[in-house]
């Protein structure tokens, strides 16, 4: 039996559907598909059924997920004994964070942890949504909300701050709202709300049940991009913002949101000592971006 037919076995396991479990391991959908059909034929058993919910395990192919995740878990541990004379760190890392945090606060000095550990890959998933650290998605996840269930190992990471913004010309043009119920009639930037992947996201609701947006992106890059280009006001986290010339903050009182980023680990990778690395870095970096997390400079 092949590990690789197992990892992709896994992979379809975890995510049910041929296109997540395809990017989770970083192949195409077909290569899952195969592997998987390659790994029937050596078993002589169905190991999914198709259902309308994605490929559900059979019987047996429960029986093997037991054992792939502990083969799992075992070279995970081969992976971290060190070769004799080498006691520098490898192997990869996958962190899935928020777009915004992981643009503007991480990226920036992800560097200097390579330039530290040149051995382990780091992989920055920063996108609209969260990759699954209970399916082994990713290694660790920094999420919007405490996950209440799952094989994990979390701690509140940092609280945040966002605010209302708008551009200078376009405040001129407009005028500065005073209240809450002037933001009726000015043009609004916010997210699409079917697109809403995590409700800590649905900012103007929050200031106002009936407010809604004129221009509206999936992406925190490109709202705060059209806030900047004089579209509308909008809910922008402060360490987006505080890196963009030319915004102003309104309504600093009574316009104030603030959230909660959570450090997610897979319980099974908490102690390896690239993860460990990684951890200390991460509260560093998050340590110096403390005041662009708290308010705009």
């Amino acid at each position: 039996m092949d590990w690789d037919d197992l990892r992709h076995f896994l992979a379809l396991a975890r995510a049910k559907r041929l296109g997540p479990a395809a990017r989770a391991i970083q192949v195409n959908a077909t290569t899952i598909a195969r592997r998987v059909h390659r790994l029937e034929k050596t078993l002589e058993t169905t190991l999914f059924e198709n259902a309308a919910t994605g490929y559900e395990l059979t019987s047996g192919g429960r029986a093997l997920l037991a054992r792939a995740e502990a083969m799992e878990r075992e070279a995970s541990k081969v992976a971290q004994v060190p070769l004799k004379g080498d006691q520098s760190l490898s192997g990869s890392i996958r962190l899935s964070t928020s777009e915004g945090f992981g643009c503007h606060v991480l990226a920036p000095h992800l560097a200097s942890f390579t330039a530290k550990h040149p051995g382990v890959t780091v992989d920055l998933i920063a996108s609209s949504g969260f990759l699954n650290p209970s399916r082994r998605e990713a290694d660790l996840a920094i999420m919007l909300s405490r996950p209440r269930s799952g094989p994990l190992v979390v701690r509140k990471l940092t609280t945040y701050q966002l605010g209302l913004f708008a551009e200078e010309s376009h405040i001129a043009r407009i005028g500065s709202p005073t209240a809450i119920s002037d933001l009726f009639d000015v043009p609004l930037v916010g997210y699409v709300p079917d697109l809403i992947y995590a409700p800590e996201l649905d900012y103007l609701s929050e200031l106002n049940p009936g407010l809604k947006a004129s221009i509206r992106s999936s992406s925190i890059n490109a709202q705060a991009e059209l806030i900047a280009a004089g579209a509308g006001c909008g809910i922008l986290p402060c360490f987006i913002a505080e890196r963009m010339a030319g915004l102003v903050r309104l309504l600093p009182t009574t316009a104030v949101i603030t959230r909660t980023f959570w450090l997610v680990i897979h319980r099974d990778v908490r102690r390896l000592p690239r993860i460990d690395a990684f951890i200390t870095w991460l509260d560093d970096t998050v340590g110096m971006a403390a005041p662009a997390l708290s308010a705009a400079s």
